[in-house]
């Protein structure tokens, strides 16, 4: 019976013996330094993660109030050409005995400076020359009528349109030619 005793309490010296212990050599950390490397560059990579996630952040912000200024202010430059115009027309009806000639006169000269508003600020005339082909993303044909010349090509335009850069603002109102 004392055998199984002796079996059955386990030596705590034996068992330390029979788990395999790495041997621990100057030129390889233990595990302690381990863990501690591993934990530096954990708490490393957590902070730059935190600076890059607050650098987006900022920029996400700095972009959207980019974003609310430019569509604040974009009519601005347009404005400031408008202004000159705006004075003309003012000036023009303070004339009190006006004649024809300088009433005409002053016409043209507002319509110059109009021309040059719309030209400051991209605003381009889209006028299209009797015989062009119907474009139906800068034309909008409100009739077609019997023409000599080529069927969907525009024979009168009724109403210029205009395009702001490349987005198109209003269309050039035409009539179109028929099919014979």
């Amino acid at each position: 019976m004392q055998d199984q005793e002796n079996q059955a309490v386990p030596n705590p010296e034996a068992a330390e013996a029979a788990a395999p212990v790495p041997p621990s050599t100057p030129d390889q950390p233990s595990l302690e330094e381990q863990l501690a490397s591993a934990e530096a560059r954990l708490a490393e990579m957590q902070d730059a993660f935190m600076r890059a996630k607050a650098e987006g952040e900022n920029i996400r912000r700095r972009a959207q109030e980019d974003v609310a200024k430019a569509h604040k202010f974009a009519v601005e430059s347009f404005a400031e050409a408008m202004v000159p115009v705006k004075d003309s027309l003012e000036m023009a009806l303070k004339v009190e005995a006006p004649t024809l000639e300088s009433l005409k006169e002053g016409v043209e000269m507002t319509l110059k400076q109009l021309n040059s508003a719309f030209e400051k600020n991209r605003l381009l005339e889209i006028m299209p020359a009797q015989g062009e082909k119907l474009d139906p993303n800068k034309h909008q044909a409100v009739a077609v009528v019997p023409a000599d010349q080529e069927a969907n090509t525009v024979v009168s335009v009724l109403q210029k349109g205009y395009m702001i850069a490349d987005r198109l603002l209003r269309p050039a109102i035409v009539t179109a030619a028929q099919a014979k």
